[in-house]
């Protein structure tokens, strides 16, 4: 347990400091979704070495998807599930687990869910400030 409790410390300490660096392209929310998808699904260090190239490979692809779909909502909705359902075999041979890979979609939608809510609230909070 403490061994993954400083893994997932290491990984948001070593993100934190590589986006502080000039140049750096990554943001602050993809580093949360990070650490929040890491310790949801319980990845051991050398899962996590195989999980994350392929994760942003799958997020390139749905990006890629939305760019080329940009004003046709069902047909991005058909290719984005068409790269799920290539993704999931991927996934399983990285994660073992039928329901850890389903998680990982599950999951995806629940952090979106919770960067949504923050969002709401901040510009709440700065409608009230004076």
């Amino acid at each position: 347990m403490k061994k993954i409790a400083f893994f997932i410390a290491f990984l948001i300490l070593h993100n934190y400091f590589c986006l502080a660096q000039p140049g750096g392209d990554g943001n602050k929310a993809e580093v949360l979704r990070k650490a929040y998808i890491t310790k949801e699904l319980n990845l051991k260090p050398d899962e996590a070495k195989k999980f994350w190239p392929l994760y942003s490979a799958y997020l390139s692809e749905l990006r890629k998807a939305r760019k080329e779909n940009l004003n046709d909502e069902l047909q991005f909705d058909e290719a984005a599930l068409g790269i799920k359902k290539k993704y999931k075999g991927e996934f399983k041979k990285v994660l073992m687990d039928e329901e850890r890979v389903n998680n990982v979609f599950t999951l995806e939608r629940n952090y979106r869910e919770i960067l949504q809510k923050e969002l709401q609230k901040r510009q709440k909070m700065r409608r009230l400030a004076p």
